[in-house]
């Protein structure tokens, strides 16, 4: 663990400087970050279950479509292009 004590007299800016280089060089803050976002692997049969149910949706969305229960590609709020019922 990183501890660094204030010196005498040292105003805060200069201890706030000190204090970030130091994190800076020890590494935490790059190790957090390499960690922050790590999701574990999945297996060969999880990645199989959802490319079977991804399948199956895209073949129901196109069976929809052709029927006319979709509407043709609609942009959404955030640009992405989404099939949406008709009414």
């Amino acid at each position: 663990m990183l501890e660094i004590k204030r010196k005498d007299g040292e105003s805060f800016e200069s201890f706030i400087r000190r204090f970030s280089k130091k994190t800076l060089q020890s590494g935490k803050i790059i190790q957090a970050k390499k960690i922050r976002f790590f999701q574990k692997p999945l297996s060969h049969l999880a990645k199989q279950q959802r490319a079977k149910k991804r399948d199956e949706m895209k073949k129901k969305r196109e069976y929809l479509r052709k029927i006319g229960k979709l509407d043709e590609m609609i942009q959404s709020g955030r640009g992405r292009k989404t099939m949406r019922p008709k009414r």
